[in-house]
């Protein structure tokens, strides 16, 4: 399993990847750079090298907690304006999958992450995803998460390439700009819109803002390509939580 890695250290280390890693990355990183790219935090964060990047086998899940951990380590030794992300990369299929397939993918593996971590949840943080204050944690960190996968046809914005890619942002940087603030409705609305105009799509009705007492966190985790909501309850499950 390789360890957490800044764009630097792949740039001096690509021999030693893999080529699906490397295959997987590259069109991230191209797509990114773009200076038309809705998300301008992660064009500054790329063009900086404030993001942590982690590359997970097919066979080696369990290995991504350790990647995850570091990086809320090293998140917490910066100061708090960096507003760093990490991006899991999946090794591709062999043949490229439907979105059920990949949306399936996403959510066994934090449920499998959500298992294998041996840091408590937060006490005072919500356990069932239908409350209007639920958000994953992992190591003892809240994060907002994003799926993007290869099977997006009319939201390209969430296609970054042959793998499927959970993008990962503490909550933390979220700090001064929730989306009850003036900021925050500011810059969620400019990012929103430019994702509009690249997908060609209204914004998706799961999208929303963490607080909103309507809103559930975890539809849009991995919206669906299209701009219906999304329907049933979520594949989450607390293991403190028994289920019958």
């Amino acid at each position: 399993m390789l360890p957490l890695l800044k764009k630097e250290d792949i740039r001096t280390s690509n021999q030693q990847l893999p080529t699906w890693a490397l295959d997987a990355y590259q069109p991230f990183a191209e797509t990114v750079a773009k200076k038309d790219f809705p998300c301008y935090f992660g064009i500054a964060a790329q063009k900086k090298g404030d993001l942590g990047y982690g590359f997970v086998p097919h066979d080696h899940w369990d290995g991504a907690l350790q990647i995850i951990n570091d990086f809320t380590k090293l998140m917490h030794t910066q100061e708090k304006a960096v507003r760093r992300g990490l991006f899991l990369f999946f090794e591709p299929e062999n043949t490229e999958q439907d979105l059920e397939y990949y949306r399936d993918y996403f959510w066994r593996f934090l449920q499998r992450l959500h298992e294998v971590d041996d840091i408590p949840w937060p006490a005072e943080r919500p356990r069932d995803p239908d409350h209007f204050l639920f958000d994953y944690h992992i190591g003892g960190e809240a994060y907002f998460l994003f799926g993007n996968a290869p099977a997006y046809k009319q939201r390209i914005t969430r296609d970054l390439g042959p793998s499927l890619v959970i993008g990962l942002q503490p909550r933390s940087i979220f700090d001064g700009l929730e989306g009850d603030k003036p900021a925050g409705t500011k810059s969620r609305d400019s990012v929103r819109d430019r994702v509009e105009k690249w997908d060609e799509l209204p914004k998706h009705p799961d999208i929303g803002h963490f607080g909103d007492h309507g809103h559930r966190e975890w539809k849009q985790y991995f919206i669906g390509d299209d701009a219906k909501p999304i329907q049933g309850g979520c594949p989450f499950h607390h293991k403190e939580i028994k289920h019958t």
